[in-house]
């Protein structure tokens, strides 16, 4: 297992605890003042930040809430060069975790990301207040962690538009309903009715392909392209009306891709046999090409004179993502090139007989066999096939194999409106309806339909990912008497998933099929219109109640919700939550919180169908990897069954210190899922494994699902499947500190905020959650992450440093990838890593500025992978935490008009 990191965490530890106690003088020597100091001093004024997220009162600022809550204001968002939100986010909140994904199916398209150590579906997006439509991808392959997993995108939401970032770090299902169990991430919009800014920023890498290492030989360590970058983006208020707003932000932007590749081994043996047809590298690992990557958001609202307002807000978005996929090799790709014969024990090429496709006779045309020896083709054997017009190889045609290339055409839209007042009552109402939608038609290129014979197309739509959500909210709020405020609503929501049919080639059976020849784009099938499309959808109404109480010497604060939701299919569910908050001095307040949680499985996760291809370390190649319905045959044998809701405890406590231009809080948490709903382990067809194992797929399984209409298992080696069949507990602590000395010149403020976070799995079905899976659950993320940040401004230049620390972590890709998964656990193991981050502004003239800055100042790299050549050639961990890319260099240009943002 993981090797134990004593040095590190030490260090974690001290630094953390050093810091807390630096931070912490400033109120220790606040309290030590004498009276007579603290009159003759001018009192300095601290802006206190008001939360949406996590209470229904108005008012309540971070540090008065009852739970966790950190809001990361504009100018945080702004000071990075990243084009995703994604990775903004990820860089400030160190409880938010997002890699690069690269080689990852549809994760590659919308990237899930995980907070305080969960699935990104654990997490509730809000905008606004109002939950946020899932995204339409399903990610298939998300190190384990995320796998199978679907939460919303939140890279469609261009920075420019946003005021301030809300994350609520704890359990809230029975306020907010399924997903809340990580937690809840609510943008807040910019709502100005004049002014605006405009923005342009431009970046890219040090680094093509940092210099060759020890064991790579440099010869065959490759260039990548730097990753250039850019956006323009602007945002703009005007007046709706005599009292009214709309605020508008737009984003339009590219990236270039990036490659931290080597060339495999398998491809330098190819090379020396004098094939001069093998890319250089074969495969390439990387960041994703990004083009016309278009984002809108619109805020608007308009106040009536009796009172009454009328909101909403709405977004479109698009973007194409491309990435790699993995190298075919001419002369070991079963299904394209070759095939094994163990009755002559070895390897030969596919040889396609056309005579036998076009009658149906077994044999017809003839052709002979072509032996592959010491990576060569038997060349007589290849010339006669070449010469015969009854026969062909692929491998003529893709002499050099071929690596498939992957994306998505992503399209993103949504629309919020409602109506909210109040009465003389002092009751207050919203009524709300919110739809949105998410699709990706996916393609793939440079690959092909084996069965469909020679002359196969190259190019192929697989089909149409599509997420469609509608929310109807009615909310009411009543404050009882000053210090009580009861609140109530009723939610009605359906979430539908579609999946659209692609083109016949992508998912066609063809007439050499019967000769070996895989069917489908080979990397990723089609979608059939006959069986795996279809659309699917869900409903459920819930109806909550919430209650929040101060104290009558208003030192504290109890807060208790309970929630009650029916799904279809699923029945009831009943959640609760209460939390408090007890100011016991001036400066200090002791707060927790107890919830129930729940998560309620996807239509897509129930209904959706997909085979991929990934390389198998059992066999050394790739293999075709289905994910079945949970309740078809062959997964029934092995535990499969209809899901059922996630079911989740949360409880946090904390230390809460407030001295003004000091604070501090302190938060522990435990959170305990019972039923996850994650896939299962791989199990493998028998007959590809020298050893077979137990539980492995037999071929009258395969022929099960056949029959059942699922034509593409025809293809299949390996399969999973969705299960409830495991459980963990998560704990952690948060630590935020933020100090704003007056003493120092200009306006100065330095911020720590610390994340420990472990997972352990505590019950699990063995025969479908096996150590492998286990160990991508509990060691595939940091379990210590912190950053350091100062941010000064002056009259004439502004300055941010932050430093970050990520803790080690274990790949699980690398590591089953050169051991095999039965010994994948003693293996796979990085380093913790600092990085450091520097952007220095300056203004110009006629209210523009600039900004010049580098993330990962230092260039700093995960560990070299020792098995890249002998593996996939990744040259660094696939699931790195900050990238594997090194350093970035951007400059931002920046005007601004009336009010300022």
């Amino acid at each position: 297992m993981r090797k134990p990191e004593v040095e590190p965490l030490r260090l974690s530890y001290l630094l953390v605890l050093f810091l807390t106690f630096c931070l912490a003088v400033p109120v220790m020597a606040q309290e030590g003042d004498n009276q007579d100091e603290s009159e003759a001093e001018e009192p300095q004024e601290f802006e206190e930040t008001i939360v949406v997220v996590g209470t229904r009162t108005e008012g309540r600022t971070v540090t008065a809430s009852p739970v966790p809550v950190d809001v990361i204001p504009e100018t945080e968002l702004v000071s990075q060069g990243a084009n995703d939100l994604t990775d903004r986010i990820r860089t400030v909140v160190p409880s938010y975790n997002v890699g690069t994904q690269p080689i990852s199916d549809a994760a590659t398209l919308v990237r899930p990301a995980n907070l305080r150590g969960l699935a990104p579906d654990h997490t509730l997006i809000l905008v606004n207040g109002k939950r946020r439509h899932r995204a339409a991808v399903i990610a298939w392959l998300g190190n384990g962690i995320s796998d199978g997993s679907q939460g919303p995108d939140i890279s469609i939401i261009p920075a420019i538009a946003l005021r301030q970032v809300e994350v609520l770090r704890d359990g809230a299902s029975a306020q907010y309903g399924s997903d809340a169990i990580a937690g809840v991430i609510n943008f807040q919009l910019k709502d100005a009715s004049s002014g605006g800014s405009v923005e342009i920023r431009s970046g890219q890498f040090q680094d093509s392909n940092p210099g060759s290492s020890s064991g790579f030989g440099g010869q065959y360590t490759f260039a990548g392209d730097k990753g250039m970058s850019y956006a323009v983006a602007a945002n703009f208020g005007m007046p709706m009306g005599e009292n009214g707003f709309f605020n508008l932000s737009m984003e339009y932007g590219a990236a270039d891709p990036t490659s931290r590749s080597v060339q495999r081994n398998d491809a330098i043996n190819i090379i020396n046999t004098g094939n001069s047809d093998i890319r250089n590298p074969a495969q390439v690992w990387g960041s994703p090409l990004v083009e016309d990557d278009i984002k809108l958001f619109a805020n608007f609202g308009s106040l009536f004179n009796n009172g009454t307002q009328f909101y909403g807000h709405a977004n479109y978005a698009s973007r194409k993502t491309t990435g790699g996929f993995y190298f075919r090799n001419p002369n070991t790709r079963t299904g394209v090139f070759t095939y094994s014969d163990p009755a002559r024990r070895g390897k030969f090429l596919l040889v396609g007989d056309r005579v036998w496709a076009a009658t149906g006779v077994e044999g017809a045309g003839n052709c002979p066999a072509i032996p592959v020896v010491d990576h060569v083709p038997d060349p007589a054997a290849l010339a006669a096939v070449e010469a015969d017009p009854n026969c062909f190889t692929l491998r003529t045609r893709f002499p050099g194999g071929f690596t498939p290339q992957f994306g998505g055409d992503l399209i993103d839209s949504s629309i919020v409106a409602g109506l909210r007042g109040y009465l003389d009552s002092g009751m207050t109402w919203d009524l709300s309806v919110n739809v949105g939608s998410s699709e990706v038609d996916q393609f793939i290129y440079n690959t092909v339909n084996a069965s469909l014979g020679y002359d196969t197309p190259t190019s192929f739509m697989p089909g149409i990912y599509e997420q469609t959500d509608t929310n109807v909210n009615f909310d009411i709020t009543y404050p009882v008497r000053d210090n009580m405020s009861l609140a109530a609503g009723l939610e009605w929501r359906n979430e539908q998933f579609r999946i659209g049919a692609g083109d016949p080639a992508s998912w066609e059976i063809g007439p050499y099929a019967a000769q070996g020849f895989s069917s489908g784009s080979n990397g990723f099938n089609g979608y059939r219109a006959d069986v795996t499309a279809g659309t699917w959808d869900r409903a459920n109404v819930a109806v909550y109640g919430d209650l929040e109480i101060d104290t009558p010497d208003e030192r504290g604060t109890f807060t208790a919700a309970l929630r009650v939701e029916d799904f279809d299919g699923f029945g009831n569910t009943i959640n609760a939550k209460v939390s408090g908050r007890r100011q016991v001095s001036d400066a200090v307040a002791l707060r927790a919180a107890v919830s129930t949680g729940f998560r309620a499985p996807t239509p897509g996760q129930q209904n959706a169908f997909n085979v991929t291809t990934a390389f198998d370390p059992e066999t050394g190649g790739l293999s075709n990897s289905g994910t079945v319905p949970s309740n078809s045959a062959p997964a029934a044998l092995r535990g499969g069954e209809d899901l059922q809701p996630e079911d989740a405890v949360n409880f946090s406590a904390g230390l809460v210190v407030d001295r003004g231009a000091f604070t501090l809080t302190a938060d522990i948490f435990n959170i305990d899922v019972d039923d996850r709903i994650a896939l299962s382990e791989t199990f493998r067809q028998c007959n590809i494994l020298a050893n077979p194992e137990p539980g492995c797929v037999t071929d009258a399984e395969i022929e099960q699902l056949l029959s059942g209409g699922f034509v593409e298992a025809r293809n299949l080696k390996n399969f999973r499947f969705f299960v409830n069949d495991f459980a963990t507990q998560t704990q952690g602590l948060d630590v935020v500190g933020t100090w704003t000395p007056p003493e120092l010149g200009g306006d100065t403020s330095f911020s720590l905020v610390f994340n420990y976070t472990k997972t352990e799995v505590t019950d699990h079905n063995p025969d479908t959650v096996g150590p492998f899976r286990i160990a991508t659950i509990e060691q595939g993320l940091p379990e210590f992450r912190w950053n350091l940040g100062m941010n000064h401004s002056a009259d004439n230049w502004n300055l941010m440093a932050r430093v970050n620390y990520y803790d080690g972590w274990w790949d699980s890709e690398d590591a089953q990838n050169l051991l095999g998964r039965n010994n994948a656990p003693m293996y796979g193991d990085y380093s913790g890593e600092f990085l450091l981050d520097v952007e220095l502004g300056f203004p110009l003239p006629n209210d523009t500025s600039i900004a010049i800055g580098v993330q990962n100042l230092l260039n700093t790299y995960p560990e070299d992978n020792p098995g890249a050549a002998d593996g996939v050639g990744n040259r660094y961990g696939q699931f790195s935490p900050f990238g594997f890319n090194g350093a970035y260099y951007y400059v931002r240009f920046n005007y601004a008009w009336g009010q300022r943002f």
